[in-house]
């Protein structure tokens, strides 16, 4: 049928379901919604019978002629009647904007009925007060919008009639009594007056306020859209919503809720019962399902109705946030398919959807008790009893008792508390403090920051915004979003899928960057491996002296003549040659960049006489103690003034990798020089370096093949990369303290106190030390490449900071020519499929020059 012939007026267009195109029209007088079916009709779909007057034309509908012949149309469009008996039909009317918008005017859903043909219609669906409540619903919505009875007065008879079919009755007496004419018994009067109820509501102070809202134009139209409501009995007919995916496994299978009855509104309430009970269209849904699959590249989401065993659709989307397990496994299918490439299913997954997987999370159900808010320091999620000191952490987890560690900060030596915890919460420190580095290494969920929340270790009190919880009482964690609950919260386990490891793959052929892994002992470089990590980027040498060990280190530090030193750095050498023959060991043949000892002074001197002499080491770390330890005697300032410690050190490292090689293991060693920023120090640590390198030659025959390089964390070191090029192979931004002293920001104290407010001031779009600033640090990264290029065209350049995880980071860093990244070993799979798309999305784009627009050729002169 010609939608010009089933017009009264040739001038008043009335398009079906499926014949916009051939119209030439688009949203714009389709709306979202007309746009959406025709797309459906076009792939084959079953779709409810419906059409749509144009955003343009909508106001025609409001004459009762044209309506006549919309219903007219539709019947035939339906096979069906208005007011029939047998195979009965009515009539919904909705809405839609040429974009997604909120605050459209309600649908109206019972269009149609009146008291001669309403016994019929109750008989066919076989429960009377459910037709009523949707009689009701439109009476309302027309006697308010069209016929101009007072609200109030609608209300009071509302509140008064619980009884369906006692309310219809008073509303209908309303109309008449209050209103501009009758509530009418003709569909195309009830149609008209409808439509004029719509664009009342839409032209409202109520609808400019969310057009306003959603900066939506003032004079944004409306299309109107004419539906069949197919009337049938209850058992066997309904409405629901459907997504095409299991959100626990990924598998293809529908998914969500059926209610039975006339749908009456958009958002219908009560839990429904789900989809795998529908009463005959299983086959339908199923297929409709896996074709929009295909069509959207994308987990679908459907609503649709059923009709006496019957499916039509109402709608279909994309579903906008589906399970990470759904959307991996989907691309996967759809690679298989041939509907998509290994390209694009890489593009299709997010990141912090491989993070997902990769860590538990929270069952949140809604209304869980939120003690404090942080920040996000390391991902996962664990539920246990507070604890507030490391040695009550191990102790609870000897007995099998899950813990969280709850504190102010950590340092060094609460490491084995912090290993033995499911969780940990501090009230201060940031994204790059020392329990979220050690958290993030272990793979434990880490919320820090938290000001809010006050502990008190000595009344074991522990609480926030008026809520008070002891030691021992349940809180959970969940380290993605840095919340912390209190009670216990059912959690998750992490899932990883096959079809992971699948599209994991496909990202590491598309992407350049190699991704190593910031590992310090042999379980974390074993994890890391198992993660696709290339090697290690980072292996932090102090991390071996935490917990136990930690006394080692502090002898070295703390030596007051050079007999103490000799003897400190023995012991030392002896425990990490242990160490590092199983951290090679772990590594295989693949690369291993060992940073020597960076030791700021306050993670590694006594706190409050915790040594074997407490007055000795009181005074002797009182006066050792700095003022600023993230800027003092650390990394090779110590070396300078300890010359024996990197010697003793490397010949540890080196005798290691005698050990390992007999065994038939050869790493490629990297020795890294930590916080230079005077070329003559890197000059001065190399030549240590290759003394001892003669020396173990000399003794055992063994000419030990390594590469000498730097870490740059210095606005110094960077501004001079070409002359360290000079005495360095290779060289790893750590971008944690490049941060931190390009902005001049203490990073363990400005995240919980100032970058909050910076954010959320507009004066940063987020925290520098989550995602790096490609203006700043950015800048110096690519001026240091580039000179360091220009001086030893093949040194090798990476980042090892935890930028090297973060995807927005990553995509900044992909232009600027690195060779590989280094992130934490949970953090390995999320960085792989980053750098693929980073790489995917420049060759896209053309965008290998992406950083240079946000710096100045001067500052790369």
């Amino acid at each position: 049928m010609s939608t010009a012939s089933s017009a009264p007026f040739p001038g008043v267009p009335l398009i079906p379901y499926g014949h916009g195109h051939v119209r030439g029209l688009d949203a714009a007088e389709l709306g979202t919604h007309g746009m959406e079916m025709d797309s459906l009709v076009r792939l084959g779909l079953p779709t409810v019978p419906g059409l749509t007057i144009p955003a343009s034309r909508a106001g025609d509908l409001t004459d009762t002629a044209v309506a006549r012949g919309a219903v007219e149309l539709l019947s035939a469009l339906a096979s069906r009647r208005v007011g029939q008996s047998e195979r009965p039909m009515l009539i919904r009317l909705v809405a839609s904007a040429p974009v997604p918008a909120a605050g459209l005017p309600p649908m109206v859903a019972g269009l149609g009925l009146c008291l001669d043909t309403a016994p019929a219609l109750c008989a066919a669906i076989g429960r009377a007060e459910v037709l009523y409540e949707t009689w009701s619903a439109t009476v309302r919505s027309i006697a308010e919008g069209a016929l101009g009875v007072p609200a109030d007065d609608i209300d009071g008879v509302v509140l008064d009639n619980p009884d369906p079919a006692k309310r219809l009755h008073a509303l209908l007496e309303m109309c008449e009594r209050l209103g501009s004419r009758p509530y009418p018994d003709d569909p195309a009067e009830q149609v008209a007056l409808a439509a004029t109820a719509k664009l009342a509501r839409w032209r409202s102070p109520r609808g400019r306020r969310a057009r306003a809202a959603q900066s939506l134009p003032a004079d944004t139209p409306i299309a109107l859209h004419l539906q069949a409501l197919l009337i049938g009995p209850w058992a066997r007919s309904g409405h629901g919503s459907a997504t095409s995916r299991d959100p626990d496994s990924g598998a293809f299978a529908p998914s969500g809720v059926f209610h039975r009855g006339v749908r009456r509104n958009e958002s219908p309430s009560g839990p429904g019962e789900p989809v795998t009970r529908l009463p005959g269209g299983a086959d339908l849904l199923r297929a409709a399902l896996a074709t929009l699959e295909h069509h959207f590249n994308a987990v679908a989401h459907v609503g649709f109705e059923l009709r006496d065993g019957e499916l039509a659709l109402l709608s279909a989307a994309p579903y906008d946030h589906p399970s990470p397990a759904a959307a991996v496994r989907l691309a996967v299918d759809l690679v298989a398919a041939d509907t998509m490439d290994r390209a694009t299913a890489v593009l299709s997954v997010a990141p912090q959807q491989v993070q997902a997987l990769l860590h538990p999370q929270l069952r949140l159900r809604g209304g869980e008790p939120l003690l404090v808010r942080g920040l996000a320091a390391s991902p996962g999620a664990a539920s246990g009893r507070i604890t507030l000191s490391s040695g009550d952490a191990v102790e609870r987890a000897a007995d099998g008792v899950p813990a969280i560690l709850v504190m102010t900060e950590t340092t060094p030596a609460d490491v084995p508390g912090l290993l033995a915890a499911d969780a940990v919460v501090t009230t201060g420190g940031g994204l790059a403090s020392h329990a979220a580095v050690v958290a993030r290494g272990a793979g434990r969920p880490a919320v820090c920051g938290a000001s809010a929340l006050r502990v008190d270790p000595v009344t074991g009190r522990v609480g926030a915004d008026g809520q008070e919880l002891r030691e021992g009482d349940v809180i959970s964690v969940d380290g993605r979003t840095g919340e912390v609950y209190a009670g216990a919260v059912q959690v998750r386990p992490a899932a990883p899928s096959a079809e992971l490891d699948v599209l994991l793959g496909w990202a590491d052929d598309h992407r350049r960057l190699g991704v190593r892994a910031n590992a310090d002992t042999a379980a974390d470089a074993a994890s890391a491996v198992r993660l696709g990590a290339e090697g290690i980027g980072l292996c932090r040498t102090e991390h071996q002296f935490l917990g136990a060990r930690l006394p080692l280190v502090r002898r070295v530090i703390m030596a007051e003549d050079a007999d103490d030193e000799r003897e400190a750095l023995v012991a030392l050498a002896d425990a990490q040659r242990e160490d590092f023959r199983d951290l090679l060991r772990a590594v295989g043949d693949r690369p291993l960049t060992v940073r020597l000892l960076d030791a700021p002074m306050h993670e590694f001197l006594p706190h409050d006489g915790d040594g074997d002499d407490d007055d000795w080491q009181a005074a002797r770390a009182a006066a050792l103690r700095e003022a600023n330890p993230m800027l003092g005697v650390r990394g090779v300032r110590l070396a300078v003034v300890r010359p024996g410690l990197y010697p003793a050190q490397v010949g540890a490292l080196f005798a290691a990798w005698i050990d390992v090689a007999a065994e038939g293991v050869r790493p490629a060693l990297e020795v890294m020089i930590p916080l230079v920023s005077i070329p003559r120090e890197l000059a001065l640590a190399a030549t240590d370096v290759a003394a001892v390198a003669t020396d173990v030659a000399r003794r055992t025959g063994v000419d030990i093949p390594y590469r000498i390089g730097t870490m740059v964390e210095t606005p110094r070191a960077a501004l001079l990369a070409g002359q360290l090029a000079a005495h360095a192979e290779f060289l790893s931004f750590g971008t944690n303290d490049l941060t931190q002293l390009t902005y001049g920001f203490s990073r363990d104290d400005v995240e919980s106190r100032l970058l909050a407010t910076y954010v959320e001031r507009g004066l940063l779009p987020s925290s520098p030390f989550a995602e790096l600033d490609g203006e700043g640090v950015g800048a110096l990264l690519a001026i240091a490449i580039r000179r360091a290029r220009a001086a030893r065209p093949d040194i090798t350049i990476g980042v090892c900071g935890e930028h090297g995880g973060d995807p927005a980071s990553i995509a900044l860093l992909e232009p600027l020519g690195l060779d590989y990244i280094s992130c934490s070993p949970r953090r390995v799979p999320v960085a792989r499929l980053a750098a693929a798309q980073a790489r995917l999305n420049a060759a896209a784009t053309q965008g290998e020059d992406a950083m240079a627009s946000m710096i100045s050729p001067e500052g790369l002169s």
